[in-house]
């Protein structure tokens, strides 16, 4: 597998094109008092895209990144982009840590270093996000960029390692761990993706689970459907608009999080903006929010009674979107560690850095030295 560095390079024309097309939105209309039970808030928006326009410095975002070392390696004819922290100490454990949607490589920023000792970190972009390939053609589901993650890390002299995730992150790590169970040393999570046929002697908490599950997707998984039936029709907008894809990943952030309703307050602008501005600025919405079609094309499904072998270590926290009960994991998977987190939502590696990596940790130390 050839590898190469990689620095990010926007053009200036196309930082000059943002603010053109920012300060030209055509903004939608209002119900009186409208707040977020509708959608997206109009007045966080058209503040959050007002210093997109005339005070977001792209360039220092961009510089900071760019500390970070990254690379691109083709896998499968795919170009990869990666995160690649070689760990201190005497023998740093392979950990592959994958992100999901609508985040991006940058939620892991925080994290990096709390892991660097002790850990050789490497932080993809999945296919079709980012500073990843675009696929070309249908297939790239979660088993299949699976696949590509054990040629991957297996290109980096990788035989065997850990994987961490959240979000498309956890359906990922858990097909690879379904599939390729042998190069997999542990799994730690903090979502669970998947659905479950309930089992006969399934507990209170596991039918409360489902109840919840399919009462928050009525209530909130309209985006869900939409990317996941007709991706392509969502996409123009989206991708010609970068105040309609502000607004669309925003509502994501502010529902998700332990934020109090005010994601800038926790996130940051920047952030927020560094992380949309790169959908933004690689054009990557549409070939994103496609995986949620390939899921359901190719959807990852528990039998009753299966279970995944690797070890499993998981992070429960309380602001996450529906989260699973201990019983189900444990029914699905060789848990060997439940943490129920003081804080914290679906954006952990953002939120509370310190929390999952301190978790993280703690899991690999239980189950071994994850080297192959």
């Amino acid at each position: 597998m050839h590898v190469i560095p990689f620095a990010i390079a926007i053009p200036d024309a196309d930082l000059a094109d943002l603010r053109a097309r920012l300060r030209r939105t055509r903004w939608p209309d209002e119900v009186n008092d409208a707040d977020w039970a509708w959608g997206t808030r109009a007045d966080v928006l058209h503040d959050l895209v007002s210093y997109w326009a005339d005070g977001f410095d792209w360039r220092a975002q961009e510089a900071a990144l760019n500390r970070l070392p990254q690379f691109r390696a083709e896998v499968d004819g795919l170009g990869i982009h990666f995160v690649h922290v070689r760990g201190g100490g005497a023998n740093p454990r392979p950990l592959l840590v994958t992100h999901g949607w609508p985040g991006s490589f940058i939620e892991m920023r925080g994290i990096i270093p709390l892991l660097a000792e002790g850990f050789d970190l490497v932080i993809p972009s999945l296919p079709g996000y980012g500073f990843s390939d675009r696929p070309v053609a249908a297939g790239m589901s979660p088993a299949a960029i699976a696949a590509l993650w054990v040629k991957l890390m297996q290109g980096l002299g990788y035989a065997r390692f850990g994987l961490q995730g959240g979000n498309w992150g956890a359906a990922v790590s858990a097909s690879l761990a379904i599939n390729h169970p042998e190069v997999v040393t542990g799994v730690h999570l903090n979502f669970l993706s998947g659905s479950f046929a309930p089992a006969p002697d399934a507990s209170e908490a596991e039918l409360a689970y489902f109840a919840a599950r399919s009462a928050w997707l009525d209530a909130e998984g309209g985006y869900s459907h939409i990317q996941g039936t007709k991706p392509q029709t969502l996409a123009y907008g989206l991708t010609d608009s970068p105040a309609g894809l502000a607004g669309w990943i925003l509502e994501k952030f502010r529902r998700w999080s332990d934020c109090d309703g005010d994601p800038v307050r926790l996130f940051g602008r920047d952030d927020l903006l560094t992380n949309i501005a790169i959908y933004w600025f690689t054009g990557t919405i549409a070939s994103s929010t496609r995986l949620y079609k390939e899921a359901r094309l190719a959807p990852l499904r528990f039998a009753v009674g299966q279970k995944v072998v690797p070890p499993l270590g998981f992070a429960s926290f309380p602001r996450e979107i529906p989260h699973p009960p201990r019983d189900l994991l444990a029914r699905h998977f060789d848990l060997r560690r439940w943490t129920a987190m003081p804080r914290g939502g679906h954006f952990a590696a953002m939120e509370q850095p310190a929390l999952l990596a301190e978790d993280v940790r703690a899991f690999f130390d239980g189950v071994g030295s994850g080297h192959g």
